[in-house]
């Protein structure tokens, strides 16, 4: 009772300096045991189940990555056994052998090829009748009757399993097949394989690297093992027999060839190690390929952190009572020091005339007594402010009827507008506002509205903040908006600031016009005369090209004819044939530059590169091109736009920049693809006045096929321009 008298009648830092340390030292205590306790027990229970949990992976990984295997392997046997068939055709087309040659020869070349152990390659047409089996006796025979043949009928091409029982056999097996379709002669190319035979299939080398790269503690490993013995994949007993190896225990593989599946622990020493450890394994059995998987992990790895952690709290509790003083004695002050603080500005902003002293020693004590005094003073200025209040209603009330009459204008108007304070929070939107994009002004107000702006628009959009918050009015900057339904509008913007009597800026109005249907107007437009260009090369490609061809081949011709007979007229056909030539050379150029991605080997990167090249001959300049041979662009429309747009930078940097080096590049980056320009010229200016119609066309055109476009200077020198697009954009773009 004296100790709990005098605690009372201590100061409040000396009761929490006491009861602090106190507390402190127990509950380090406390939770140290607890916290080993615990970890023990995890540690424990925690392996095994990330094992488990890791074989299960590798499980799904290594049937995942077999299955991909021996479905690729089918498919390569069957595309070039496509490529066989088509070879053939091309010798009867060419006339070398008659037609029932060639599919005779083809076929002896299909039924040459074995598939693992009794796997085969068969040929049947879109009817369902056999053409090509290694079993005389079926072909003719029709097979349509089954549900798989109907599928394949249907498809005609692609990747198909199914049960199977031969001639002869108990019952159906299950198998896989990959097929091709060779249309002149409707045979649709058949490679197949039994299950049971799969892992004579299987390339363990598509997925060796993704299971060796599984780790557990410091040396602990993944591993496969089939039936017989063999180390399939193993960091260190690559295919290595470990029953027929003496200098490895053979008791632990037994046992697990035995029990198929399940955790094992056993002493095991690898090759290059010192001693023997004990060692944890989980481990599960692939039926179709006769083989173990496996994860282990050593288990003096994973309790060593255990014996680490009773010395780390050992020394824990030492420091603790080394530190424990000062720091309590640090936190006490903390606490006290502010109320001495708070005593002193409350002594001080009560008025002119300070506080009368306490009487008391106590702290809390001290600070109820001042909060008193305190409290009786604010209750006299809150009057003196109520009196204030009142008067500045009075004003505000003034202002409300003067807004009134400016909000009856905004209501009328018929284009949608917003007012911002100078923190860009909402005031006012019209009910035109409402109508067009849908939020209403409940459900805006003092909100900011940055979930109205789309990521792409925010570059104009930054651009005409700045220019509003300098006090310069914007006119006509076109952008974009979102609806609240999600929809996106092409808009164009007016806006300004509007100031208080003395000139002080309040916020902002801004006017936003829909101009949705004039930009999808000027889309058309512009998609119309690529899609006309597009046609127009493609009419001199696919007609007038192969045309002149044939006119130029019977002008040489008729020059061979006539060279003994009639030399001076074999001479003027010759020159006939010469200014075909030229022609048909002509009219690739005209077709090229009308459709360049599409007839330039039917891609992006080949019209780039020769870009690159006729920029080089023409304006006399270092023009590269660096592409990856990965991206493809299936969108020719899209792509046309990509060329259109780099074909104006490059022309730009070339006539206008005074570079002399302009690079090209079209990469994958993030699954996206970046097409870039990079000249070392003089530089775009930091702040353009405006954006000539280059400019405009090449934003357009990005817009068109949902591509992002940044242009920016380089340094000192030189202009960076960089197009970003996603794979899929263009055609969601449309």
């Amino acid at each position: 009772m004296r100790f709990l008298h005098f605690f009372k009648a201590m100061r409040i830092r000396h009761k929490l300096l006491i009861s602090y340390s106190l507390a402190f030292l127990i509950v380090i205590s406390l939770g140290s045991f607890i916290m080993y306790s615990l970890l023990r027990r995890t540690v424990q229970t925690t392996l095994e189940s990330e094992l488990k949990n890791s074989t299960a992976a590798l499980l799904n990984m290594v049937t995942t990555a077999a299955s991909v295997s021996i479905k690729n392997h089918l498919r390569a046997v069957a595309e070039k056994n496509l490529d066989l068939v088509c070879y053939f055709y091309r010798r009867y087309k060419e006339g070398e052998m008659t037609l029932d040659q060639a599919k005779d020869r083809a076929a002896d070349l299909l039924l040459a090829q074995p598939i693992g152990t009794t796997g085969y390659i068969a040929v049947l047409d879109s009817r369902g009748v056999l053409l090509v089996h290694p079993r005389a006796e079926l072909v003719g025979a029709d097979i349509s009757h089954h549900a798989f043949v109907k599928k394949m009928i249907r498809n005609k091409q692609g990747y198909l399993e199914y049960d199977w029982r031969n001639p002869g056999e108990d019952k159906p097996r299950p198998k896989a097949m990959y097929m091709t379709y060779f249309a002149p002669w409707d045979w649709i190319i058949t490679v197949s394989s039994y299950r049971a035979e799969f892992n004579t299939l299987v390339n363990v080398d598509d997925f060796r690297d993704s299971v060796l790269a599984l780790r557990f503690g410091k040396s602990g490993y993944a591993f496969v093992i089939d039936s017989r013995g063999n180390a399939i994949i193993h960091p260190k007993l690559q295919g290595i027999n470990i029953l027929k190896n003496r200098s490895l225990a053979h008791e632990p593989l037994r046992t697990m060839l035995g029990r198929k599946s399940g955790k094992l622990v056993y002493t095991w020493r690898n090759p290059g190690e010192a001693k023997a450890r004990k060692k944890l394994v989980i481990f599960n059995y692939l039926p179709q390929y006769q083989w173990i998987v496996a994860s282990s992990s050593y288990l003096d790895e994973f309790y060593s952190p255990l014996n680490t952690l009773a010395k780390v709290i050992l020394f824990t509790l030492l420091a603790s009572m080394i530190l424990i003083l000062p720091i309590s004695f640090w936190i006490s002050n903390s606490i006290t020091q502010p109320l001495a603080r708070l005593i002193r500005r409350m002594n001080r902003g009560s008025g002119p005339e300070p506080l009368p002293p306490p009487q008391h020693r106590d702290e809390i004590q001290q600070l109820t007594h001042y909060f008193d005094l305190y409290t009786r003073r604010l209750e006299s200025y809150s009057r003196s402010l109520q009196a204030e209040i009142a008067e500045r209603r009075q004003t505000e009330e003034a202002l409300r009827i003067s807004q009134e009459r400016y909000r009856s204008v905004m209501e009328a108007a018929p284009d949608p507008i917003i007012v911002y304070d100078m923190q860009g929070r909402v005031i006012y939107l019209n009910p035109a506002f409402t109508q067009v994009f849908g939020w209403s002004l409940e459900q805006c107000r003092d909100k900011r509205m940055d979930h109205f702006v789309p990521p792409d628009s925010w570059r104009e959009t930054s651009c005409g903040l700045k220019a509003i918050a300098a006090g310069k009015p914007v006119y006509s900057l076109e952008t974009r908006r979102f609806t609240k339904s999600g929809k996106i509008l092409d808009v164009s913007i007016r806006g300004s600031v509007y100031r208080d009597a003395r000139g002080r800026p309040l916020g902002s109005v801004i006017i936003h016009r829909d101009v949705t249907a004039l930009k999808r107007l000027e889309r058309e437009l512009l998609d119309t005369g690529d899609r006309e260009r597009q046609k127009i090369g493609q009419d001199l490609h696919d007609d007038l090209g192969p045309h002149l061809i044939g006119i130029e081949g019977l002008a040489k011709v008729l020059s061979k004819a006539l060279r003994d007979t009639e030399p001076q007229q074999a001479m003027f056909a010759a020159r006939i044939a010469g200014l075909l030539k030229d022609a048909i050379a002509k009219t690739r150029r005209l077709a090229r530059g009308l459709c360049p991605v599409y007839w330039v080997d039917h891609g992006l990167a080949p019209a780039l590169e020769e870009l690159a090249a006729n920029t080089e001959a023409i304006f006399g300049l270092k023009c590269t091109f660096r592409g990856d041979g990965q991206v493809l662009i299936s969108d020719h429309l899209a792509a046309t736009h990509i060329f259109r747009i780099i074909q104006e930078a490059v022309h730009n940097a070339a006539r206008h920049s005074g570079a002399d080096k302009i690079e090209i590049r079209l990469l994958q980056e993030k699954g996206k693809i970046v097409v870039t320009v990079d000249d070392n010229g003089c530089g775009i200016p930091s702040e353009p006045e405006s954006d000539g119609m280059g400019l405009r066309i090449m934003g357009f055109r990005a817009k068109m096929i949902g591509a992002s476009l940044e242009i920016k200077r380089r340094g000192p020198r030189g202009t960076a321009i960089r197009l970003v697009l996603a794979p899929d954009a263009a055609i969601n773009a449309r």
